[in-house]
């Protein structure tokens, strides 16, 4: 069941330590149906300000960011790390995924600059992984990581218009993750792996909304 925007007033709040819109979609329509009102840094009237990721694991940046939140706002927070992991690059571009390339590029630049990277690798070498790794921080003394991954391969040319980031370039059976629906992109991308598995981790606490 998901809750509408006017029956959120009694739900549990969350903040989501992100400023990436379309990944703040992906996670709201995943807890929403726990009864967990995911809400932003505006939506609570916080400033986050600029948070610097620090650590060499997704798991370190996640815990980073959220702890961060929680801090600052006084409710449970949740941060996502996560990347791309190309094999043939030695598991870049990892947790520089956002930054890969340079500051300031478009997600498309910076696909394209992988696909450029990778225009000489075969197919057969061109297997890859998304990995989100999510960090709930209830209270300094609890915090819960979980990690989800989806393996795929690497596309010799972006296909589809859906999605963000990597999305584009990714094959997972055959397609992009472009063409994914929301519905079929949670059921098997790597952040909704970890999602399911953080609502495992709540319901044993009884976190529910």
């Amino acid at each position: 069941m998901i809750f509408p925007r006017g029956e959120r007033e009694n739900m549990k709040k969350f903040i989501i330590a992100t400023n990436n819109a379309k990944k703040l979609v992906e996670l709201d329509r995943i807890l929403n149906p726990l009864g967990i009102n995911a809400v932003t840094a505006r939506d609570a009237g916080v400033d986050l300000g600029d948070v610097e990721e620090t650590g060499t694991t997704f798991e370190e940046n996640a815990l980073i960011k959220a702890m961060s939140a929680f801090e600052k706002s006084g409710l449970p927070a949740i941060a996502d790390d996560s990347g791309l992991v190309v094999d043939a690059l030695d598991g870049c571009p990892g947790v520089y995924t956002a930054r890969y390339g340079g500051e300031g590029l478009s997600d498309k630049e910076r696909y394209m600059h992988l696909l450029d990277e990778m225009k000489d690798i075969p197919k057969d070498e061109r297997t890859a992984r998304f990995v989100s790794a999510i960090c709930c921080v209830l209270s300094k003394d609890e915090v819960i990581t979980v990690r989800g991954e989806c393996v795929g391969e690497i596309a010799f040319e972006p296909s589809g218009e859906g999605g963000f980031g990597y999305d584009p370039i990714f094959l997972y059976g055959g397609k992009s993750f472009a063409f994914l629906t929301p519905e079929k992109k949670d059921s098997i991308s790597h952040r909704g792996k970890a999602l399911r598995l953080l609502r495992e981790e709540l319901l044993k606490k009884n976190i529910d909304g």
